[in-house]
């Protein structure tokens, strides 16, 4: 994605829905900007110490670049054009959510963004969207943390009004929650990590739950192990064909972004690969 045009965003709003999420709405510049439905990714690049680099992304040496994080689009605006985006803020406990347990470059930023800040955009792609049937008759089955809670939003919101979907939601506490509004029929099952290990009670909630019969396609995203044993659990004991299952580890916890892909990240991308292959 890094290869798209870069575009300059000005933060107008900055608010927090729940205590650990910072929402930062940016006015987009003019022109060309559209999506092509829920659930769509794009790239922030965050300027290191001293650097102030937006737009100029490729005419920077590789290793003084800015950091780059993907993101999902909260919502887009095509009247104000502007574009929201959801930041999580780390736990006082060190939880890094993806940056191998430190405050990552994005969360900092976020936690000082205030209106007129600048910052760079690329994306989205119409040739990386990866579209999740909503229309199919049959109930969905979602399953996230909090970091993929944006993406779970949108995929809300664009339920067809006679469409049905499960979802269980892990987040710290229920001071974390946050209105998930469509017209679809949404039963929303939310998971309260407490003190437990991430991840490790929304695997048992989703393993411990009634599915419904002759369940739809299923919808994974959030820490990468988590999103594993979720995709595993659903393929091998609920017996959902691997291929109605969409799954995307979002962050991994020991390691940050910028860290080699371990052989598990390698695996996932074969079967994605292997999956995407007509036939």
């Amino acid at each position: 994605m890094s290869d798209l045009p870069i575009r300059r965003l000005t933060v107008t709003a900055v608010c927090r829905p729940t205590p650990r999420t910072v929402r930062v709405t940016f006015a987009l510049p003019p022109g060309g900007f559209a999506l092509a439905g829920p659930d769509q990714q794009v790239e922030l690049h965050f300027p290191r110490p001293g650097q102030d680099l937006v737009g100029r992304y490729h005419a920077v040496p590789a290793a003084r670049r800015p950091w780059v994080r993907p993101f999902t689009l909260r919502a887009h605006d095509a009247e104000l054009h502007t574009v929201d985006v959801d930041f999580v803020l780390p736990a006082a406990s060190g939880e890094g959510l993806g940056e191998g347990g430190a405050v990552g470059p994005a969360a900092a930023w976020a936690a000082r963004a205030r209106p007129g800040q600048v910052l760079a955009m690329s994306g989205p792609s119409p040739e990386s969207a990866r579209p999740f049937p909503l229309d199919g008759g049959r109930p969905l089955l979602l399953a996230c943390d909090e970091s993929a809670l944006p993406a779970l939003g949108t995929l809300v919101e664009a339920l067809p009004a006679d469409a049905r979907a499960h979802a269980w939601i892990e987040v710290a506490g229920p001071e974390e929650h946050q209105p998930l509004l469509g017209f679809g029929d949404l039963t929303a099952h939310w998971v309260h990590r407490g003190d437990a290990p991430h991840g490790t009670r929304l695997l048992a909630a989703v393993r411990s739950a009634v599915l419904p019969p002759d369940p739809g396609p299923a919808w994974l995203a959030g820490e990468a192990a988590t999103v594993r044993a979720l995709r595993r659990h659903l393929v091998e004991d609920r017996g959902l064909p691997r291929s109605a299952v969409r799954s995307t580890g979002y962050w991994r916890t020991r390691l940050t972004q910028d860290d080699a892909p371990t052989p598990e990240d390698l695996a996932d991308a074969r079967e994605l690969r292997h999956r995407s292959q007509p036939g």
